[in-house]
């Protein structure tokens, strides 16, 4: 009962993390007459102010001294800060300028890249259904790129970014809260100053556009901190597959915004481009599927072969009984490990 309630709560922290980060392009209007750059610095500002204070209450301080004696993890951490800083300053940017539905197709496209920087960088090696995926994603982008005159930039910029970003944290491997507090602690001298300096030259929103404004500028701490925070709930409790599929939500939530609240144009080339890129994901799902399923098969017949095994030679048991006992699970064992 414990676990079936651990999983229905972590099902419920990732759709929730994922929702949050779907409709989060209602949120960067809101904060108008504050120009991209400003929302971004007060964002690295406040988001290392609220996870600062979750980490205090958590008690969790010991990572910082072993990233400071890893001079490659505070490489890989400055590294990560430098590429979200474009993701998100990207993001904003093309929410405020009303390019949402380009925004989404860029988070359609990043499990794409991020298996193409798998291959390149990592040397995996992709099953076939993984090829075709990213075969028929790079389609979509030519497709994209014939329709609207020229590449889509917004959306392969946050693509590769965040695919980039994705990379880059699997190497630092410490947990998403610390791993914000670090990466924030790195752009929060730069945005601070860049403040000051909107301050100095009169030019600053912040304070200046009433209370709730103010307000609203201050909670991008946490805009970010808090979908992070159910995200890492998630993650310990369901399966990577299930995280998976619930990635998926953001970027639709995204693009259902981008056409029914924010009106944007969806001409022919651009729904045939979609339509790609939705295809591919479905390949790829179907395939992550079907590889989890085999796996799991797997692991459940070596198992009981295991225990078959180490049960076998106990006893004095009838020959026919002996038999039957450790023939029973050699189909089982057998059957998941044909094909591919």
């Amino acid at each position: 009962m414990k676990t079936e309630n651990e999983g229905r709560a972590g099902l419920l922290y990732g759709i929730g993390a994922y929702a949050m980060w779907g409709l989060v392009p209602l949120f960067w209007p809101l904060l108008k007459p504050a120009g991209a750059i400003e929302i971004l610095a007060h964002r690295m500002v406040w988001s290392l102010a609220f996870v600062g204070l979750a980490l205090l209450v958590l008690r969790r301080w010991g990572w910082m001294r072993e990233l400071a004696r890893s001079p490659r993890k505070l490489g890989l951490i400055t590294l990560a800060a430098a590429v979200i800083t474009v993701n998100w300053g990207l993001y904003i940017w093309s929410v405020n300028a009303g390019h949402v539905v380009e925004a989404s197709l860029g988070y359609f496209i990043n499990p794409l890249v991020t298996i193409a920087l798998g291959v390149l960088v990592l040397q995996e090696r992709l099953r076939p259904a993984q090829w075709a995926a990213v075969g028929i994603g790079f389609a979509a982008v030519l497709v994209l790129a014939i329709g609207y005159g020229q590449p889509p930039w917004i959306s392969l910029v946050l693509a590769f970014s965040f695919a980039l970003y994705g990379l880059v944290k699997k190497k630092v491997n410490i947990g998403g809260l610390e791993s914000l507090a670090a990466e924030t602690a790195v752009q929060f001298l730069p945005a601070l100053a860049y403040l000051v300096w909107l301050g100095g030259q009169g030019t600053l929103a912040f304070g200046s556009h009433g209370a709730s404004h103010t307000a609203l500028l201050a909670a991008t701490g946490l805009v970010t901190a808090i979908p992070l925070v159910c995200f890492g709930a998630a993650a310990i409790r369901v399966p990577l597959s299930t995280l998976g599929l619930l990635q998926y939500l953001a970027p639709t939530f995204q693009f259902l915004l981008g056409i029914f609240y924010f009106h944007e144009a969806m001409p022919p080339e651009r729904w045939a481009g979609f339509s790609l890129v939705w295809l591919a994901l479905t390949i790829l799902t179907w395939d992550a599927l079907r590889t989890n399923r085999r796996s799991r098969a797997a692991i459940a017949a070596a198992t009981a072969a295991g225990a078959a095994e180490a049960a076998g030679p106990v006893g004095a048991a009838e020959p026919g009984e002996a038999a039957e006992t450790v023939g029973a699970p050699g189909p089982a064992g057998t059957a998941p490990t044909t094909g591919r």
